[in-house]
C-alpha cells in the first residue's frame, strides 16, 4: 500500500487560482492571461524566477469553488508565454506535484503569496498483486471510454504509463468528471486510493454511457420505424393512384370516399352540415393525428344511424288486440292503452297529423308491478301488436350518466349511450324501447342517470334529444318506451312524472291457470325433451300448484315447479319406473314434487290455526313482491314481573310504530264504551309483534289490524280465521283510506280468506279488483273500529278465556 512520505519541501509561491477548474500533476494546460488574478501570478512567478535565477517560473495551481479556495494546490511551471489559439494572450503550465497550503505570506507583485508543504508520494516496489489488477482493470476502462471516442493515439499514451501515481493523475483529462469529483482526486494522496477512486468513478460513467446510448438507440428505432411506415404508405398511397389511373377508377382517397358517403346519405340537414365540418377536419388532420380515428369513428356512427328509417305500424286494431290475448293472459289495463295508442295512430294517420309542432307521437308507459308479471315480455308483444322494432336497454345497477347521454368525443373509447345505441340496433327511428328495471338506476359521483332519462321521457322535448357523443338532434318523439320497475316509490318524482303509470297488480288464480296451461306447459314439455302427448298435466293439478305450492303475484315460482314436476316425469321414464303417456292429476303431486308449502289457513286444523288464541288478527299488506298477509300478536305482561308500556317488535318502521301507538290510545278512552277491561292496559305492558321479523314493514294500512289484535286481547274473543282486514286507523276510531287494494284482495284471495273488511272510502277501488275474485270474497266497507270489531272477533258465546 503507498504511504505519504513525512518528508515535506517548504515552498513559497503565488497562488493562481483555477474557477471551477482542477489541474492534477502531469497535466499541461493553457490558461488565459486575461483573468487579473491569473496574469499576476504569472507574472509574480516570473520576477521571482528572475531574481532567484530559476530556470522556470513557478506557481501554484489551486482550485476555487465558489469563492473558497481547496486545501491542497498542485505545483506548476509555466513553460511557455504567448498568445492562445484566439489570439488572447496566455500561457502553458504544467503540473509537476500536490501541495499542501499553508499560511499566507508576502512576495514581489501584486499576486496571493502561501506557504506550502511539496508532498512526496511513494508507491510500493513492487506491487502487489491487487494493485497490478487495479491497474489492469482501469487501463481496460480507459482504453473502452477512449475507443468509443475515436481517441486511438491517446489509448497508446495510457497504455505505456507504469506509475500508478500519474496513471491515477491522468483521470484529470476526463472531461466527464465535475469539479468536485477532481477535487477529491487532488485530495487523495494515496496513489493506490487515488487509483481505485479514479476507476471507480470512469465504471460509473461508462454505465451511464450504456443506459444512454441504449435509449438513444431505442428512440433511433422508433424514429426510423415511424419514417420507415410514412414512407410505405406514400409509396401505397402513390402504387395505388397508378393502379386507379391504369384501371381508369377515379382516384378517391379515403377522405373523398366519406363525403360521397356523407352526401350520398339520407341525412336530415343539421345532421349532414355537422358530417361535412367533420370531413373537412378529416382532411386537414395527418394520418398520424389521433382525432383522425375519433373522427372516422364518429362520422361511421352517424352514418348507422336510421335517420329516415320508419317501420310502417300495423293499424289492424282488432288484430294488435287478438295477439296480444293470444301472448298474455290478464293485464286488461296495459292491453286496453296499447289499443287506445294504436287507434289514436291511426286516425291521426287518416287526418294528417302524423308530425304536429315537431312531435311524432310516441308514448312513455311506466309499467310497475311485482316480480314475475310478464312486464318484460309484455315489451316483445307490444312490439309485435304494433309491427315494429323490439329493443330491449337493461338499466338494472347503472350508475353512470354517460351510459344514458354518452361519453364527450374527447374521452378514449367513447361510445353513444344505450338510446342511441338502441336506436341504431333496431335499424328504425320508431322502435319499441323497453327500459328494464328502471327503479334499480342508482347514482354516483359519476352523475344521476335517472336525472339524464328525463329529457328522453319528456314527450314535449324529446323530439331534439342530444346526445354527449353525437352533438346532433335526435328525433326520439316516436318511440315507445316502456319502462318497467318492481316499487313505485323507487322512480324519481320527475321522471315519472313524465310517464303514463300503468299497474299490474298480480295474476287470480284463475289467469294463473291459463298461464301455466297456455305458455308455461307447452314451454317446459319443449325444455324437457317431452312431446306435448307424452305427459298431461290436470287442470286441477295446475291450480293446486299455484294456489298451495306457489303464493305469488307473479308465475315465476309457478312456471319453475311444472318445470320440476315434468323433469320428474323424464327422469322416472328414463329409469324405466314410469310409462309414458302420462296424466298427472293434483293427488300425484304430493308423490312427485312433495307436500304443498303454502297450505290456507282456513285449511289447517281449528286448534293449528294463528288465530286460534286471543290477540291475533290477520292483516293485508303491499310489498315489493305484490300483496301478501300479514299476521298480528298482541300479549299483555305480567303485572308483577313486566314493565308497563308498549313495546313494539318485527322491524318496523316510524309509521307503523305510530299506528300501534293511536291503537292503543283509542282502546284507552273508549274501552268501556266497548266493554273491554282497560284497566289491564294501565298496570301491565303490552307488546305487538308483527312475525316474519327480518322483513322491513311500514305504513299505516295496519291500524285497524292492531286495534283488533288489542280488543280480541282484551276480550278473550278469537279474532275469526276468515276475516282478513286492512286500512288506517285515527284516535277517533274513524277507518281512513289506504293505497293497494287490488294487490291486497288477490292475497287474501290466494291465502284462502273469503271475509275481507275495508275502508269505505276505498269502496270505488273495487271496480279494479277482477270480477271472479270480488264473487269469492265478502267485501265490507267500514268506517269506524266499532264496526271492524263486529265482523272480526268471534261471538261471547264462543269466546275463548284469555290467559292472564
Amino acid at each position: 500500500m503507498a504511504a505519504e512520505s513525512n518528508a515535506f519541501t517548504s515552498l513559497t509561491l503565488p497562488v493562481l487560482p483555477l474557477d471551477d477548474e482542477v489541474v492534477l500533476p502531469g497535466m499541461v494546460v493553457p490558461l488565459d492571461l486575461s483573468d487579473a488574478d491569473v496574469r499576476a501570478a504569472v507574472e509574480a512567478a516570473q520576477a521571482a524566477a528572475r531574481s532567484s535565477g530559476a530556470s522556470k517560473p513557478r506557481v501554484l495551481l489551486v482550485p476555487r469553488v465558489d469563492g473558497t479556495y481547496a486545501a491542497t494546490g498542485v505545483l506548476g511551471t509555466v513553460e511557455q508565454v504567448g498568445r492562445l489559439s484566439d489570439g488572447d494572450p496566455g500561457a502553458l503550465i504544467r503540473g509537476r506535484s500536490r501541495v499542501k497550503i499553508g499560511a499566507g505570506t508576502t512576495g514581489p507583485g501584486g499576486a496571493l503569496w502561501v506557504e506550502g508543504a511539496e508532498v512526496s508520494e511513494t508507491a510500493p516496489d513492487p506491487l502487489p498483486g491487487s494493485v497490478v489488477e487495479l491497474v489492469k482493470e482501469y487501463k481496460a476502462l480507459a482504453t473502452d471510454w477512449l475507443k468509443k471516442r475515436g481517441a486511438w493515439q491517446v489509448v497508446d499514451r495510457v497504455q505505456q504509463i507504469d506509475d500508478i501515481s500519474a496513471l491515477a493523475d491522468n483521470a484529470g483529462y476526463s472531461p466527464f468528471l465535475t469539479t468536485a469529483q477532481k477535487v477529491e482526486l487532488l485530495e487523495t494522496a494515496d496513489p493506490v486510493a487515488r487509483l481505485k477512486l479514479a476507476a471507480e468513478q470512469l465504471r460509473e460513467h461508462l454505465a451511464e454511457q450504456d443506459v444512454a446510448e441504449s435509449i438513444a438507440k431505442d428512440v433511433q428505432e422508433g424514429v426510423d420505424k415511424q419514417q420507415r411506415e410514412f414512407l410505405l404508405r406514400r409509396q401505397l398511397e402513390a402504387v395505388r393512384k397508378e393502379l386507379r389511373e391504369i384501371n381508369g377508377e377515379s382516384g378517391e382517397d379515403e377522405t373523398d370516399d366519406y363525403r360521397a358517403r356523407v352526401e350520398a346519405a339520407d341525412l336530415p340537414e343539421k345532421v349532414r352540415e355537422a358530417a361535412l365540418k367533420e370531413v373537412d377536419k378529416l382532411e386537414r388532420s395527418s394520418d398520424q393525428s389521433p382525432e383522425g380515428s375519433w373522427i372516422r369513428t364518429w362520422l361511421d356512427t352517424v352514418l348507422e344511424l336510421p335517420w329516415n328509417e320508419r317501420t310502417e305500424d300495423a293499424y289492424d286494431i282488432q288484430g294488435a288486440k287478438a295477439v296480444l290475448d293470444a301472448e298474455h293472459a290478464g293485464l286488461k289495463d296495459v292491453k286496453e292503452r296499447i289499443t287506445e295508442y294504436l287507434a289514436v295512430r291511426k286516425r291521426r294517420a287518416d287526418r294528417g297529423l302524423g308530425v304536429v309542432g315537431g312531435r311524432r307521437g310516441g308514448a312513455v308507459l311506466a309499467l310497475v308491478g311485482p316480480p314475475g308479471v310478464g312486464k318484460t315480455s309484455l315489451g316483445e308483444s307490444v312490439a309485435h301488436a304494433m309491427g315494429r322494432k323490439f329493443v330491449r336497454v337493461a338499466l338494472g345497477g347503472v350508475r353512470d350518466e354517460a351510459e344514458i347521454r354518452g361519453h364527450r368525443r374527447t374521452y378514449v373509447g367513447a361510445l353513444p349511450g344505450r338510446i342511441v345505441r338502441a336506436v341504431k340496433e333496431a335499424g328504425s327511428m320508431n322502435p319499441v324501447v323497453l327500459l328494464d328495471e328502471i327503479d334499480k338506476v342508482g347514482s354516483d359521483f359519476r352523475g344521476d342517470p335517472a336525472a339524464a332519462l328525463l329529457e328522453v321521457l319528456d314527450p314535449a322535448q324529446n323530439h331534439t334529444f342530444r346526445d354527449h357523443y353525437l352533438e346532433v338532434e335526435l328525433d326520439l318523439s316516436d318511440v315507445v318506451f316502456l319502462a318497467t320497475a318492481n316499487v313505485l316509490e323507487a322512480i324519481p318524482e320527475a321522471l315519472l312524472d313524465r310517464m303514463e303509470l300503468v299497474r299490474l297488480d298480480g295474476y287470480t288464480e284463475d289467469e294463473k291457470v291459463v298461464i301455466a296451461r297456455d305458455h308455461l306447459l307447452p314451454r317446459q314439455l319443449e325444455r324437457a325433451g317431452l312431446e306435448p302427448g307424452e305427459v298431461t298435466v290436470e287442470e286441477s293439478a295446475l291450480r293446486k300448484l299455484a294456489g298451495e305450492y306457489t303464493r305469488e303475484a307473479g308465475v315465476r315460482n309457478l312456471e319453475r315447479s311444472v318445470a320440476r314436476l315434468l323433469r320428474k316425469v323424464a327422469a322416472q321414464h328414463e329409469l324405466g319406473d314410469q310409462e309414458l303417456p302420462f296424466s298427472i292429476g293434483a293427488e300425484q303431486l304430493r308423490a312427485l314434487i312433495g307436500r304443498p308449502h303454502h297450505v290456507p289457513e282456513s285449511a289447517q286444523d281449528p286448534a293449528e290455526r294463528r288465530t286460534a288464541v286471543p290477540g291475533v288478527a290477520t292483516g293485508l299488506a303491499v310489498t315489493g313482491a305484490g300483496g301478501d298477509v300479514l299476521y298480528v300478536e298482541a300479549s299483555l305482561a305480567d303485572p308483577e314481573t313486566g314493565a308497563a308500556g308498549l313495546t313494539l317488535t318485527g322491524q318496523l318502521g316510524d309509521v307503523m310504530k305510530e299506528s300501534a301507538q293511536i291503537a292503543l290510545s283509542f282502546l284507552r278512552s273508549h274501552g268501556a264504551e266497548l266493554e273491554l277491561p282497560v284497566a289491564d292496559l294501565k298496570d301491565r305492558g303490552v307488546h305487538i309483534h308483527f312475525p316474519a321479523g327480518a322483513v322491513p314493514k311500514d305504513g299505516p294500512s295496519a291500524g285497524i289490524t292492531m286495534t283488533t289484535a288489542l280488543a280480541s286481547l282484551l276480550s278473550g274473543r278469537q279474532a275469526r280465521t276468515d276475516v282478513a282486514m286492512t286500512g288506517e286507523v285515527s284516535l277517533t276510531g274513524r277507518v281512513l283510506p289506504i293505497g293497494g287494494l287490488k294487490q291486497k284482495l288477490l292475497a287474501a284471495h290466494r291465502a284462502g280468506v273469503t271475509t275481507v273488511v275495508i275502508p269505505k272510502r276505498n269502496e270505488a277501488d273495487l271496480d279494479d279488483v277482477p270480477a271472479e275474485i270480488l264473487e269469492k270474497l265478502e267485501v265490507h266497507p267500514v268506517t269506524d273500529v266499532r264496526q271492524v270489531l263486529e265482523i272480526a272477533l268471534a261471538p261471547a258465546e264462543v269466546a275463548v278465556t284469555a290467559a292472564a
